[in-house]
């Protein structure tokens, strides 16, 4: 037993030492992203809070695409996610040769500002969050450092394993900053396990697609693939027309985000909510050809592959959303213990070693002549 105690142990310390800085990243920057957003509506409200006169009606979304579509191009990607609370702007995600967030107020169409993708605080430190600053590489990164921790806290929790229960949870600061940072360390790992678990999956589940393949794979399922359009391009529907077809689909539905591809052989993709859903954006999906406004294919989130109903409640789980204040406190929580065990985790090493090395070399100089 004490040697399979040491090889835990060693896994657990190389592992914590060769990944401890991925998870003290991810943690704390997600922890302080659950403040920095609602902070960052109260900080802007120009982005975020529609200055025009709401009685006068909503502009045609057709007009803001036409617009859009005259600045950026005809091929560039565009994403709308309309106003989904009363006093809130129109925002549609841009991505051509600039790549950003264009803030619009729905009673007039005007623009009250645009923010790009690299711009501000929040979007980045997201990008830190959610992809170290390296796009898809980070996020594959992410995802293996998360597989990675959740081996950290099953190797914490055999090591913490008590012989005697109840355990002792008491953190001993009067032994010392050392005895005192080794309490917290093991006891906040084994108390907090199953937050920082959930956590840790959910976003490794969420950085990297390819989790989401295995999964419908054990499941012995696919995902649908997007349809597409045959034929030459030709002169689209009015884009309020479309979206009102993919509506009818679902009338007990909220419109999400309308996305428009720049792919030509695209059709347009709606992604509405719909009663029961979990997700905030909602992840039930409309196709619509934007030649003639058929509908291609239509889907609840509740008919997705396994992977997909499983990302209806898991990025609200990640992000706190899901139960409100209460889970978002919670999120930040885990966001900070895991930045906190990382950092204790590392101090403790580098204290004993030197302490170690301390040791090693005191007889050599009680033996040097004077």
């Amino acid at each position: 037993m004490p040697a399979l105690r040491r090889l835990w142990l060693q896994c657990h310390r190389w592992t914590a030492l060769s990944l401890g800085w991925v998870l003290i990243v991810s943690g704390l920057s997600g922890a302080v992203l659950v403040v920095a957003r609602p902070l960052d509506h109260w900080l802007h409200p120009q982005y975020f809070v529609a200055q025009g006169d709401a009685t006068r009606g909503a502009v045609a979304l057709e007009t803001v695409r036409r617009a859009l579509a005259e600045e950026f191009g005809p091929r560039a990607g565009l994403t709308f996610r309309p106003p989904r609370e009363p006093g809130e702007t129109l925002q549609v995600l841009v991505r051509g040769a600039w790549r950003g967030t264009v803030f619009i107020d729905p009673a007039s169409g005007r623009e009250q500002g645009r923010r790009a993708d690299d711009e501000g605080f929040v979007n980045t430190l997201f990008g830190l969050h959610s992809a170290l600053w390296m796009a898809m590489r980070g996020k594959a990164v992410l995802a293996w450092a998360a597989l990675a921790y959740l081996g950290l806290l099953a190797t914490g929790l055999v090591l913490w394993w008590p012989r005697r229960w109840p355990p002792s949870l008491r953190i001993e600061w009067r032994a010392g900053l050392l005895r005192g940072l080794f309490d917290v360390h093991r006891t906040g790992g084994a108390v907090l396990g199953l937050l920082l678990a959930v956590s840790i999956a959910t976003g490794a589940f969420m950085a990297w697609r390819p989790i989401g393949g295995w999964i419908n794979a054990l499941g012995g399922a696919a995902a649908a693939p997007a349809p597409t359009l045959a034929g030459p391009p030709a002169a689209m529907l009015p884009l309020d027309a479309l979206v009102g077809r993919a509506q009818a689909v679902f009338p007990d539905g909220r419109v999400g985000f309308v996305t428009l591809a720049p792919q030509a052989n695209r059709p347009v993709r709606v992604r509405m909510r719909v009663p029961g859903e979990p997700h905030p954006h909602g992840v039930s999906v409309v196709w619509v050809d934007p030649r003639d406004g058929s509908v291609l294919s239509a889907s609840r989130w509740t008919g997705l592959d396994p992977a997909g109903r499983l990302n209806a409640v898991i990025y609200p789980l990640h992000t706190g959303e899901l139960g409100g204040l209460p889970l978002q406190a919670a999120v930040a929580l885990a966001g900070l213990a895991t930045g906190a065990l990382g950092i204790s985790g590392v101090w403790l090493w580098w204290r004993r070693r030197r302490a170690r090395r301390g040791q090693g070399r005191a007889p050599v100089r009680a033996a040097a002549p004077h």
